[in-house]
């Protein structure tokens, strides 16, 4: 029977993967897809790669037994009148119901196209099985204001970011009477920004799990070498740009700014495999970590706080993931990418680094952001640089509705599947916890 609810949650946790792979990862290489600086074919390799890289090579080797500590596991280890391993065993069914219907929900939103926070479904669901199995006292209702919070600091933040960088290089670049020209002086500054922007996320954001082992890779540190590969770039590209553009400054118009575009293509493309690839290292504990949660409980029968990952388990997480975003992941690609605003790789390139930038700054200030939400808006802010006509109001509606909805939809799914579950399997988990303690 263990055997059984092992590999029964091992499916689910790889569903949830690849339903995190169909949602969010499309979301990371949005824009290249959108601007055309990458094929949809393309797009997939590169994201598949980066985000397996991430979820496997530096994703957390221990995880929360419970997603963003939303419940404390000891407040139902505490309930009164509870049998002999009940605690445990509603764990259990409570862990595997909120991957279910994350799961789930994740499935539907990527169906119709709407891209959601993968973190605000796990989030969800766990406080509607958290609710019913222990009471509303369980759930820490402080971090979860704190995602509700999110909802409107992310986008905004991502917004207002990509609304000034897509004005420094429109009116920098796009907008001289000789932008090929123009592009000479200032893309070596924006070359440094994406750079440094990346360097530096990609160590806090996606090296943050082995951090420990390399001291010396932290702080004032990481930012000195953040800076100096971004000024050895700046340099290279001066030089590249320079040689690339000499005497088109007297091409057409229309001429020198498809030369100009050009120019932004490796660089949309960099920024959003390093998306790619520290949400790979981050959101792969959304599949694995309850999962892992269940695998521990089942062998030593009890409940811990915090349990290891095994290297298979983020194997098994990062691999679905892969396979979401090669079968499914074209849709949300198009809608982040094509229907909110018309996208360009100079547009790709200002709200990838708005995102990485906001997720990275609100990190460390400890503010609750979701990266999907971050991304979204900065296309919004790039489509209102342009006029309010620049963006299609009846999409980002709809996006809009289905971040609202997210946390709910997951917790009065969650509560339905954990209460079907107890009603139906208590007993039998209950004597695998039993027999996992003799």
């Amino acid at each position: 029977m263990d055997v059984f609810i092992l590999l029964f949650t091992g499916l689910i946790g790889f569903y949830m993967a690849w339903t995190i792979g169909a949602n969010d990862v499309a979301n990371s290489m949005g824009s290249a897809v959108g601007s055309k600086s990458l094929t949809i074919k393309k797009a997939i390799i590169l994201a598949g790669i980066c985000e397996f890289s991430g979820a496997v090579l530096v994703g957390s080797s221990v995880t929360e037994t419970i997603r963003k500590g939303i419940v404390n596991p000891d407040m139902i280890a505490a309930l009164p009148h509870l049998r002999d391993g009940e605690a445990a065993a509603l764990l259990i069914i409570g862990m595997t119901a909120a991957l279910l219907c994350s799961a789930f929900w994740l499935h539907f939103a990527t169906w119709v196209g709407m891209p959601v926070s993968t973190t605000h479904a796990i989030v969800g669901a766990v406080a509607g099985f958290g609710v019913v199995a222990a009471g509303w006292h369980s759930v820490d209702w402080n971090k979860m204001s704190q995602i509700v919070a999110s909802w409107f600091i992310s986008p905004l933040a991502g917004g207002l970011v990509a609304f000034v960088l897509f004005k420094f290089i429109s009116t920098s670049i796009l907008g001289k009477e000789k932008p090929a020209e123009a592009v000479q002086t200032y893309a070596p500054f924006i070359v440094f920004l994406v750079v440094f922007v990346v360097t530096l996320a990609t160590i806090y954001n996606g090296l943050n799990h082995i951090i420990s082992g390399l001291q010396w890779l932290t702080g004032f540190t990481s930012i000195l070498i953040s800076v100096a590969i971004g000024l050895i770039l700046a340099v290279i590209a001066k030089i590249w740009i320079s040689r690339h553009l000499r005497g088109k400054d007297t091409l057409p118009i229309a001429k020198q700014l498809e030369e100009v575009e050009k120019i932004f293509v490796p660089l949309v493309i960099i920024s959003s495999c390093s998306v790619a690839f520290a949400h790979g290292a981050n959101d792969v504990a959304n599949a694995v970590g309850p999962f892992a949660a269940i695998a521990h409980i089942i062998r030593h029968g009890t409940v811990e706080m915090k349990v290891g990952v095994p290297l298979p388990i983020l194997v098994m997480g990062g691999a679905g993931i892969v396979v979401g975003l090669a079968t499914f992941g074209y849709r949300v690609m198009a809608t982040v990418g094509t229907q909110i605003t018309e996208l360009t790789p100079s547009r790709g390139v200002a709200a990838d680094i708005a995102t990485a930038a906001t997720v990275l700054i609100c990190s460390r200030l400890s503010l609750p952001v979701s990266t999907t939400h971050t991304l979204v808006g900065a296309i919004m802010g790039i489509g209102l640089a342009r006029g309010l006509g620049g963006i299609n109001r009846p999409v980002t509606q709809k996006i809009f509705a289905s971040w609202l909805v997210t946390v709910p939809a997951a917790a009065l799914l969650s509560i339905i599947f954990f209460v079907v579950g107890r009603y139906l399997f208590l007993d039998n988990v209950i004597d695998i916890v039993l027999a996992a303690r003799r």
